[in-house]
């Protein structure tokens, strides 16, 4: 992301640069002076028009691809036209809020399928590639646990998570754990397991998984081996959870891919590569902070070569006060941005409010 800057552009060069942007988007071809006469309302003429764009090269905003041809947008430019010539597009929001209202209905759904329906929903509206990082496993607060017999030495470990669902682990507990190894009635052993699910949900009830493996369990009177066990088997499902490729949601992909932009092969295969296999490295882009809830990325501001054609916008979806993923999409940078930016803005918003009402029983 590029640092917050102004260009000092006056207001005849905001307003070329702005049609430019704007035209090339929709053409994919260089922009002349001609084309932009005769689609927008500028009141100046062609020559004018030639000295601003002239004017914008020099500053770096625009440039030839070859000599002969019109000017389009550089990285430079884009960001510009983000940073200092745009406002979210009102319409793009409210069309996205009530498609969302329509299609995503938290009652009996899982936290992935909603996740998953607003990834596609989004990327259907803004034609590029939806990405949604799931919430971190490790991150969860933990609400209840129950344990169920599978096996005369194996239990079922059921962890209901806030904002996530339900969780499971089979577990191997030691001979002679809750009846383990031994002729004890099937009663007994129900009432047993019951007894223990009490005792973890009243002593970890509260705490984030991530808090887990460091809890003092030698103050605990009645911690046993087969308490133990079972908490490290709780750590390591956070563990288990916790890598980044197995938690953002990609949809959209074969859409995007048609734009002119990815016509050349390699860097086609680049991108599906990324997007198939090294998921994990987009994590730290899409990862918003306090001081940032939204984030874009335009060109080569992106640190992964096979992105830096690309742009990704991305937000916070929150649940209450506390983050727990980004929502995102990723196209070329030849973007309409005010569109783009209202739709990531308007989804993370609606996520953010129904993560709050969200039921952890489901």
């Amino acid at each position: 992301m590029a640092a917050d800057k102004s260009s000092n552009l006056n207001t005849r060069q905001q307003q070329v640069m702005r049609a430019t942007v704007r035209h090339y988007v929709s053409t994919a071809e260089p922009v002349g002076s001609r084309a932009l006469l005769e689609a927008f309302d500028l009141n100046v003429s062609a020559a004018t028009i030639r000295n601003v764009m002239g004017a914008l090269e020099r500053s770096g905003f625009l440039y030839q691809p070859h000599t002969s041809a019109g000017r389009v947008p550089s990285d430079s430019g884009y960001r510009l036209y983000v940073d200092e010539l745009i406002k979210p597009s009102k319409p793009t929001a409210q069309r996205i809020d009530q498609l969302l209202t329509q299609h995503l209905d938290c009652q009996g759904w899982s936290i992935e399928a909603l996740l998953q329906e607003a990834a596609q929903i989004l990327a259907h509206l803004s034609g590029y590639v939806a990405l949604v990082t799931m919430p971190r496993l490790e991150n969860q607060v933990v609400k209840h646990l129950q344990l169920v017999k599978i096996a005369p030495d194996q239990v079922l470990l059921v962890v209901v998570l806030d904002s996530y669902g339900t969780e499971s682990m089979l577990v191997r507990l030691p001979r002679g754990t809750t009846g383990v190894g031994t002729t004890q009635d099937e009663g007994a052993m129900e009432r047993e397991l019951q007894i223990l699910s009490n005792f973890l949900t009243a002593q970890l009830c509260g705490r984030p998984l991530s808090e887990i493996s460091s809890l003092d369990w030698d103050e605990v009177d009645t911690a046993e081996h087969h308490v133990l066990s079972l908490c490290q088997a709780i750590n390591d499902l956070a563990h288990r959870r916790r890598q980044p490729q197995t938690h953002i949601l990609v949809t959209g992909v074969a859409d995007v891919l048609n734009q002119p932009e990815f016509a050349e092969h390699s860097q086609l295969r680049n991108l599906v590569a990324l997007l198939a296999d090294g998921r994990e490295q987009l994590w730290p882009l899409m990862c918003s902070d306090d001081n940032h809830p939204l984030k874009i990325w335009i060109g080569e501001e992106n640190p992964l070569e096979p992105m830096q054609g690309c742009a990704l916008i991305s937000a916070t979806y929150n649940r209450d006060s506390t983050p727990l993923g980004s929502v995102g999409v990723m196209g070329p940078t030849r973007m309409l941005y005010e569109n783009t930016i209202a739709a990531v803005e308007a989804t993370s918003s609606y996520l953010s409010e129904i993560m709050s009402g969200f039921d952890v029983s489901q």
